[in-house]
């Protein structure tokens, strides 16, 4: 072969690869949006509907709640305990040292501030779910029957197999009297 017949070669092939090239991207392009076309209908249907939105917040009405006195509410299908604690139930919980805790963590972390006698908990155990038993246990506050943990008047766990205190979930207080949790 000639060099002018080898250089015709290399330049059409070059030509040709960079036309396959082209068609390679342009068809994947196309492969990629048409899959997030049929794929985003199916994620997008996983979404919480309207119902599920509406649960996703709940208010409360404590002015009936006296000092001393628990509640428990519904919020995401989980039991929400609401204590208002009397004085002689906070200052024992902000006088436990840290080092008897389990999961160690001030009571004042555990509720707002002013606010201190009202404890807003997720009422489930965090070992494994049970639900505990208001004014029971060993420290005054929360008892789980099925395993034995000891929640004191601030939901901390000191005694059982619980590794953690119980949840507070977010909340804030809409006015006095009314307090929005999630």
């Amino acid at each position: 072969m000639s060099d002018t017949a080898l250089e015709n070669e290399t330049s059409a092939s070059g030509e040709n690869g960079t036309r396959r090239d082209f068609l390679y991207v342009t068809t994947g392009a196309f492969a990629v949006v048409g899959v997030a076309g049929v794929v985003w209908p199916l994620v997008d249907q996983m979404n919480p509907d309207a119902s599920a939105l509406a649960l996703a917040s709940t208010e409360v009405d404590i002015s009936a709640v006296e000092s001393g006195q628990s509640i428990t509410i519904k919020w995401r299908g989980k039991p929400v305990f609401i204590r208002n604690r009397t004085d002689a139930e906070v200052e024992a919980a902000k006088s436990v040292p840290m080092d008897e805790l389990i999961d160690p963590q001030e009571d004042v972390e555990r509720a707002v501030e002013g606010r201190e006698n009202l404890l807003i908990m997720v009422g489930i155990c965090t070992h494994l779910g049970c639900v505990p038993l208001g004014d029971a246990g060993d420290f005054g506050g929360w008892f789980c029957p099925c395993h034995g943990s000891h929640y004191d008047t601030s939901g901390r766990i000191r005694r059982g197999p619980a590794p953690l205190n119980l949840v507070i979930p977010p909340y804030e207080f809409m006015s006095e009297t009314t307090l929005r949790i999630g």
